[in-house]
């Protein structure tokens, strides 16, 4: 499983794409990304999201998402990309 780290803004998504990014390789066939600490957070939480659920894509993985706040949800479904952020 991977986790998203405490913020998740702008200013740190693109470390925090390559850190989510290595992590992969170390998943089975099914990536679970937990939103569990998650508390500060823009839209680019979302495009990292969607980045890794690309790269999953390509490397024939299931990609799912859990314990993602509120708020994150809400913003998905706002932007109306909540089907592809499944549960996991």
């Amino acid at each position: 499983m991977l986790s998203l780290p405490p913020t998740l803004t702008l200013d740190v998504a693109p470390d925090c794409l390559s850190t989510l990014r290595d992590g992969l390789q170390h998943e089975a066939a099914t990536v679970v990304v937990d939103g569990q600490l998650l508390q500060r957070f823009d839209s680019s939480a979302l495009a990292v999201l969607l980045e890794l659920r690309r790269e999953c894509a390509k490397a024939g993985k299931v990609f799912a998402v859990q314990k993602l706040p509120a708020r994150l949800r809400e913003l998905a479904a706002l932007y109306g990309i909540d089907a592809l952020l499944k549960p996991a």
